[in-house]
């Protein structure tokens, strides 16, 4: 153990200094700045807009029947409470079943444009790096300290994402 830590010792002590290039990617950030990821936005949201707003609706609803079986539960005969109550489990069974399908969309939809997008990003995230001669790319979130500023390539490489497209 003691040869190790010697032999690594010396090697640092006599390997030539190098500075590296580093350089923050927000890859995701970058890539939904995308107009391709706009694009597949905007089509997601035109394949669940409907269930979204019957979604909300159905939450305003389910509060305010929520809210009227607290103010008024009390006073109410047992049959109007026993309806308000089925009333409520109905809508927020079809609730939970709207959001589940909206999330299943998008959560489809996102795997499918990671998929075909992957490619061009790989492609865009070379170009950059080798633009600048980048020789360490970090997320923003593993950085834990810089005593420098590191450039940031996320705008830079959504640009070439879109040029490339």
């Amino acid at each position: 153990m003691r040869k190790l830590i010697a032999a690594v010792t010396l090697f640092a002590m006599t390997a030539p200094t190098y500075a590296a290039e580093v350089a923050v990617l927000d890859w995701r950030a970058a890539l939904m700045n995308t107009d391709s990821a706009q694009s597949s936005l905007r089509q997601l949201e035109s394949e669940v807009g409907t269930q979204q707003s019957q979604a909300k609706r159905l939450g305003d609803e389910l509060q305010r029947l929520q809210q009227r079986l607290q103010d008024e539960g009390d006073v109410m005969s047992d049959d109007e409470r026993q309806r308000l109550i089925e009333e409520l489990q109905q809508k927020g069974s079809r609730f939970e079943s709207l959001r589940r399908e909206v999330m299943t969309a998008q959560q489809r939809s996102e795997q499918q444009f990671l998929k075909q997008a992957e490619p061009t990003l790989e492609q865009a995230v070379d170009r950059v790096i080798e633009r600048h001669g980048i020789d360490i790319l970090v997320e923003p979130q593993g950085v834990l300290h810089s005593s420098m500023d590191l450039p940031n390539l996320t705008e830079e490489v959504t640009q070439e994402f879109n040029s490339l497209n």
